[in-house]
C-alpha cells in the first residue's frame, strides 16, 4: 500500500472545518498522524501531538507538515467533527485494495464502546462489517442502543461493495428487510435464528430434531464436521444444512432463501461437557460453505471485539465528546487490521507489535505500508 492511496482515500472525507478559515493543517496528514499514534500505542489526542513532536522527521518523509506538528486542541476539533462512517469506509477501502479477490464473509455485529459513557453522555453502539479472511473492517454506524441495530444493518449495506460475497449477522440482523438488502446487493446471507422469529425458529428446530432422530427419512441433509482444541478445551461442531424446504410455509416470506441449517456444538472443558444447537436460514447450499460463514461469524467476537477490549483498552478510552469515541475507534480498526498482517519476520503478538513500532520507525513504516 502506498502513501499517495491512502491520501487520496482521506481526500474523499468531507473536510469538517470551516472551507473558507486559515486552515493551516490538512486533513489526510492530522488522520495519519492520528492512525501512527494508535498503532503505537497512543490512546488520545494529547498522545497524537506527542507522537507528532518526536516523529516529526521521519513523518516528513512522506506528509508535508506545512506549518509543523498539529497541537492536540487540533486533533480533538477535527475528530469530534468527522463523520464516523465516511472515515470508516475511506478507510476501509483503503486496507481492502487488491484484496477481494475471491468470496469473503462479511460479518456484521455491535458492540458498545463503554468507555465513552459519563453523566453527559450515554455510550455509542456500533455496528461493524469485518471481513474475517483479511481481518479487515469495511464500514461501521453508530446507534444511540443494541435495538437500532435493525435499521442500522440496511444503511451499513448500503455503504458498501458485497456484490458475491456472504453476509453474516446474529439473531438480531435476521429480519425480512436485511435479507432482502442482501440479495438486492448480490450476496448470500447466513442470519441466526433465535425468538425472535418464534414461528420460523420452532419450525426449523423442529425439523433437525426429527431429522436426528429418524436419519433415513431425512436424506436431503447434508453434513460437515470440525474439531478445534486449545487452552484446555475441546470442541465439536457438526453442522447441517437441508435445502428441501418446500415444506417451510414462510419461505416465501424470505428473499433468496434456499436452505435452512443448524450448528451442534459440543464443548468439553475441565471433565464437563456443554452442548448447544442454534439455527439458520441462508441462501447458500453448499454444507461445507454454509460451516465456513458460520465459523467467520465468530471470528468477530474474537479477532474484532476481544481485541479492541483487551489490546486496545476501548472500554477506558477517555474520548467522550461527539464524534471522537466513534472515529478513534475507527482508528483502532484499522491500527488492529494493520497489525495482524505485517510480517514482522517472525511470530509477535499484537502488543509486541506495537512496542516495536513504537521504538523504530522503520518497522512503523513497515506496518503503516505492509512492505
Amino acid at each position: 500500500m502506498r502513501i499517495e492511496s491512502l491520501k487520496e482515500a482521506v481526500w474523499e472525507i468531507k473536510d469538517p472545518r470551516r472551507p473558507w478559515g486559515n486552515l493551516r493543517h490538512k486533513l489526510e496528514e492530522i488522520v495519519i498522524i492520528g492512525l501512527c499514534t494508535i498503532i503505537c500505542g497512543g490512546e488520545d489526542f494529547d498522545d497524537m501531538e506527542e507522537f507528532g513532536v518526536e516523529r516529526e522527521e521521519w513523518l516528513r518523509e512522506f506528509l508535508e507538515l506545512p506549518n509543523g506538528i498539529p497541537g492536540d486542541d487540533t486533533f480533538r476539533r477535527v475528530f469530534e467533527r468527522l463523520i464516523p462512517a465516511q472515515l470508516s469506509v475511506c478507510l476501509g477501502e483503503w486496507l481492502g485494495a487488491n484484496r477481494k479477490e475471491s468470496k469473503q464473509t462479511v460479518n456484521i455485529d455491535g458492540k458498545t464502546i463503554c468507555g465513552r459513557a459519563n453523566a453527559q453522555h450515554s455510550a455509542f453502539h456500533v455496528v461493524s462489517a469485518w471481513v474475517a479472511e483479511h481481518e479487515i473492517t469495511l464500514g461501521e454506524l453508530a446507534v444511540a442502543e443494541k435495538t437500532n441495530e435493525i435499521t442500522a444493518i440496511p444503511q451499513l449495506l448500503d455503504m458498501l461493495d458485497i456484490a458475491g460475497d456472504t453476509v453474516t449477522t446474529d439473531a438480531m440482523g435476521c429480519q425480512k428487510a436485511i435479507a432482502k438488502k442482501i440479495c438486492e446487493k448480490q450476496a448470500d446471507y447466513v442470519l441466526a435464528l433465535k425468538g425472535n422469529q418464534p414461528n420460523l425458529y420452532e419450525d426449523v428446530r423442529q425439523y433437525f430434531e426429527a431429522a436426528a432422530q429418524k436419519p433415513h427419512f431425512y436424506e436431503e441433509v447434508t453434513k460437515t464436521v470440525t474439531s478445534e482444541k486449545g487452552h484446555g478445551r475441546f470442541e465439536k461442531r457438526f453442522y447441517y444444512l437441508s435445502d428441501d424446504i418446500g415444506w417451510l410455509e414462510q419461505r416465501l416470506d424470505w428473499k433468496g432463501l434456499r436452505a435452512i441449517g443448524a450448528v451442534r456444538s459440543l464443548v468439553e472443558e475441565k471433565s464437563v461437557v456443554r452442548e448447544e444447537t442454534r439455527y439458520y436460514i441462508t441462501t447458500l447450499v453448499d454444507a461445507n460453505d454454509f460451516a465456513n460463514a458460520v465459523r467467520a461469524h465468530w471470528s468477530i467476537e474474537n479477532q474484532l471485539h476481544w481485541m479492541l477490549d483487551v489490546v486496545f483498552r476501548e472500554d477506558a478510552a477517555r474520548a467522550h465528546k461527539d464524534n471522537s469515541p466513534l472515529n478513534i475507534n475507527v482508528l483502532r480498526k484499522a491500527a488492529l487490521s494493520l497489525l495482524k498482517t505485517a510480517d514482522l519476520g517472525r511470530q509477535l503478538s499484537i502488543r509486541k507489535k506495537m512496542l516495536k513500532a513504537a521504538l523504530n520507525p522503520l518497522v512503523l513504516h513497515k506496518v503503516l505500508f505492509q512492505n
